[in-house]
């Protein structure tokens, strides 16, 4: 692999302080609130540099994506429990934590730039496929272990893992001030693993 030259390097530091920003961003403000504008400033950039780097707000939030799928297919690929269900548990686990910290980024389902940039973002699209793979293959395993209902298709089983990035619930009982982060995410992991009944005694 060829060593980066020093000016390859500066501008890397710089992409990943971008990103970095605009992932904290994502998360406190939402893609509709956060500007351009607002990076540059949070980087220490001017706004021209910054478009040298990334020509648009919807580029930007693409790159949050590829680093959060980046992070989400490290996390997945570092799991060893011996049940598909304890594996998906802990992924959901961990982005149920990554959200109550503040550092998941949050963006709009209905943006159809957004989501034409998204579409056009091969790395985007090749890390959600491996990761999608990945929590799919588990998915029809847990289901042939009888962890989850074998008449859920996968597909929702899966959007529903991929729903708790958004979950508003654990941002709301935060707010509340009544329960610790990890209560928060144990309980809210359970009710989408177990669903809200009740388990039998025994």
């Amino acid at each position: 692999m060829a060593r980066l030259s020093f000016r390859e390097q500066v501008l890397r530091v710089r992409e990943d302080a971008i990103v970095a920003s605009v992932n904290r961003l994502l998360a406190e403000k939402g893609f509709d609130l956060m500007t351009v504008d607002e990076v540059a400033a949070d980087v220490g950039i001017a706004k021209a540099s910054l478009y040298k780097h990334f020509p648009s707000k919807e580029a930007l939030a693409a790159a949050a994506m590829v680093r959060l799928l980046e992070q989400t297919r490290s996390i997945v690929e570092s799991q060893d429990a011996e049940r598909a269900v304890d594996r998906l548990a802990s992924v959901t686990r961990w982005a149920l934590h990554l959200q109550i910290a503040g550092e998941m980024p949050s963006l709009p389902s209905q943006n159809s730039t957004l989501r034409a940039e998204l579409l056009a973002n091969k790395a985007y699209l090749d890390l959600l496929m491996d990761v999608s793979e990945r929590l799919g293959e588990w998915i029809v395993q847990a289901q042939a272990d009888g962890d989850i209902d074998p008449a859920l298709p996968p597909e929702v089983a899966l959007y529903t893992i991929f729903a708790r990035a958004c979950d508003p619930v654990p941002a709301y009982l935060k707010a509340g001030g009544r329960y610790s982060d990890e209560q928060i995410v144990e309980w809210v992991l359970a009710v989408c693993m177990n669903g809200l009944r009740p388990r039998a005694a025994g």
